[in-house]
């Protein structure tokens, strides 16, 4: 049995992982963990009402070191997701980390915490997604230099860090098909440039509004034709239900690194 904490249980993402792990076949949510000051607190995760005993409520983070969880989930913020990384450390906890917006110096700490335990981090968990980069990766070696290489992404009005996580990760898989450093070749911004672009950059582009779940496109474009891979997202649930798959592949797996491509036996 499968028996899954989840951080942040309380955000989109967290409901959204807590419906996919009720629908996932022999998987336990073990516990769904809120902050310390969250009013949730021992409340039903279900209806948010006073919580009996054996029900599933919201609980304190902490309180994962008491639970029966085997394997960890987070989509939270950097900052807490750092806490939980450590936490996840002492306890020897396999986790599954899909929080965006890390630093370089961030992914220093998960590849470090990678030598103590299993981790799974993934800017977006979708198969679908996962397969794009795949295909992405395929077009930029088949098809001519010429070509000029755009991203464009769309998410809801709520969503911090752009470009998002899962545009970058399609530009990183880009730049490495094609052999370029990408924080040499990515152009985030060309309000000040003054000169035509260069077929060797990957330009990004970001559009925030409503409710748009997720929406990406590579496009590869020269004279007289042009080529879109595109990836778009109607639910979180999508996300949810990639990230309780690969929960459920972390288990009992050797300490290290890896990411969706892994789960999807891509690699």
């Amino acid at each position: 049995m499968d028996k899954i904490g989840i951080f942040g249980a309380n955000g989109r993402m967290g409901l959204a992982l807590v419906e996919a792990c009720t629908q996932a076949n022999n998987t336990q949510i073990a516990a769904a963990m809120v902050r310390s000051n969250s009013e949730l607190l021992s409340t039903l995760v279900v209806n948010k009402q006073p919580c009996a005993s054996k029900e599933l409520c919201f609980s304190n983070e902490d309180e994962v070191a008491t639970s029966d969880a085997n394997v960890l989930i987070d989509f939270t913020l950097p900052e807490g997701m750092k806490r939980h990384l450590e936490l996840a450390v002492l306890l020897k906890l396999p986790m599954v980390i899909g929080t965006t917006g890390l630093t370089a110096s961030d992914m220093d700490e998960l590849r470090a915490a990678a030598a103590h335990i299993p981790i799974v981090f993934a800017r977006n968990f979708s198969v679908g997604v996962t397969l794009l980069l795949d295909l992405v990766q395929t077009a930029a070696t088949k098809l001519a230099d010429e070509m000029d290489i755009e991203i464009f992404e769309a998410h809801h009005r709520n969503k911090i860090d752009a470009p998002s996580g899962t545009a970058l990760a399609i530009g990183e898989a880009i730049a490495e098909a094609k052999g370029w450093d990408h924080e040499q070749v990515a152009r985030y911004d060309r309000t000040a440039v003054e000169q035509a672009k260069s077929q060797n950059e990957i330009g990004y582009s970001v559009l925030r509004a409503g409710d748009i779940v997720g929406e990406h496109t590579a496009y590869f474009a020269t004279m007289g034709e042009r080529l879109e891979l595109t990836h778009k997202a109607t639910s979180r649930l999508t996300f949810a239900s990639g990230a309780v798959r690969a929960a459920k592949w972390l288990r009992n797996k050797p300490n290290g690194l890896y990411d969706m491509q892994d789960v999807l036996g891509l690699k």
